[in-house]
């Protein structure tokens, strides 16, 4: 058989119209035990460029409808990508004998197994194969790949009053919406929503980060005039901030995005109002305090008060997944460990969290671990997958250490 079907594939080099196989007839077997007689066809070969692909019935809409991308450079392993998910491609081989027969009727000559030529519209032939697959990909939901999306954002964060020119070299380290797909190996809805995650915004058509220090100058700026101009911190008219903060210099764009980054707007009697987040902006100012190195809670509780803006409260339960608490004799020390630093591949984010701490209580443990989203796969899963769990006693909080 091995024999025939290479003397079979010499005939490749035929110029094949991609029907004369005869598929319906295959198809339409509906008898258990029923069988066709099957020839070759005469353009028989091994067709590299057709591969068998197996995918659930969900994902036909957007296969049939040409909503599907391959993602992945020459160096990463390919994924294809609908509008809102990806799947990882992995080609699962056979033993057994799959026969690919194109459609249309069976009118070509074809090569039978004795190494004659025929007619497949003889009684002894109704279909006619094209080649035999070794095997087909199958897809996998997996979650979608954003670590180089985040470093690719922080090549080049936006820093205020920047002028990046024309030339070619100040656009090094910039990347447009077009960029980013042909780079990030994520569907659209995945790649916005990373975006958006690692608060960015786009910029003269470029996706950028904000320079933490010009997100502080903005942030200081508003808080300054709306005491300035009495402006309730939950109630901020947007056209008077736009306008006052564009008088001061800044773009309506980036202070905007500001806006969005640390409040919510609001909509009343026709007007444009910003509520301003009292944790978000409180764990601005916290990052600040924390950027001068570990330090004594009580000293850090003192400077982080008198830091926040004026009716605002500062607590402890707003740190959670930005900082680690450790106790040094009578002291309790903290210093800055943000959760948005961290890998978003489970295996690299547990392998940090290991080299940081050895030991991990649950309650310290989970504000780190919540936001990872691996398709199919539990929080405890990962755990397991992961981590080793002991438990002195049913009272006791759990420990985790490496696997």
């Amino acid at each position: 058989m091995d024999a025939e079907m290479e003397d079979a594939a010499t005939q490749a080099e035929i110029e094949w119209d991609g029907g004369g196989g005869g598929a319906d007839a295959v198809l339409g077997l509906a008898v258990a035990g029923a069988s066709v007689s099957l020839c070759y066809h005469q353009a028989f070969g091994p067709h590299d460029d057709i591969v068998l692909l197996e995918a659930a019935d969900d994902l036909l809409p957007d296969l049939l409808q040409s909503r599907v991308t391959i993602r992945g450079r020459p160096d990463e392993e390919a994924v294809l990508c609908t509008p809102s998910a990806t799947y990882s491609m992995k080609f699962v081989g056979t033993s057994n004998s799959v026969f690919l027969i194109p459609p249309g009727e069976p009118s070509a000559p074809c090569l039978r197994p004795d190494n004659t030529n025929g007619d497949a519209n003889g009684a002894d032939a109704v279909a006619a194969a094209i080649k035999v697959a070794s095997g087909n990909i199958e897809l996998i939901r997996t979650a979608p790949r954003l670590d180089k999306l985040r470093s690719l954002l922080h090549e080049r964060p936006y820093i205020l009053d920047e002028d990046l020119g024309d030339s070619f070299h100040h656009k090094r380290g910039l990347y447009t919406w077009q960029d980013l797909c042909k780079l990030i190996q994520a569907s659209d809805g995945e790649l916005l929503e990373g975006l958006n995650s690692f608060s960015a915004v786009e910029i003269d058509g470029f996706w950028r980060t904000v320079d933490a220090n010009s997100v502080n100058t903005i942030l200081d700026m508003i808080l300054h005039n709306s005491v300035l101009h009495d402006w309730p911190v939950n109630a901020m008219p947007e056209n008077d901030v736009l306008s006052v903060m564009e008088s001061d210099g800044f773009a309506h764009k980036i202070v905007t995005h500001c806006l969005k980054r640390f409040g919510t707007k609001v909509e009343q009697e026709a007007r444009s109002f910003w509520s301003l987040d009292e944790k978000r902006v409180c764990l601005q100012f916290a990052q600040r305090v924390l950027g001068a190195g570990k330090m004594k809670l009580s000293n850090f509780m003192d400077k982080w008060k008198k830091s926040i803006p004026s009716g605002m409260s500062a607590d402890l339960l707003m740190l959670e997944g930005e900082v680690l608490f450790e106790k040094l004799g009578a002291e309790t020390w903290v210093h800055a460990f943000s959760v948005a630093d961290l890998p978003l591949t489970p295996a690299e984010r547990f392998a940090a969290l290991f080299r940081e701490r050895p030991k991990w209580e649950w309650k310290d443990l989970q504000p780190y671990i919540r936001d990872l989203r691996v398709p199919g796969v539990s929080s405890e899963g990962l755990l397991i997958k992961y981590t080793r769990r002991t438990q002195p006693s049913s009272e006791a909080e759990p420990v985790f250490t490496a696997r």
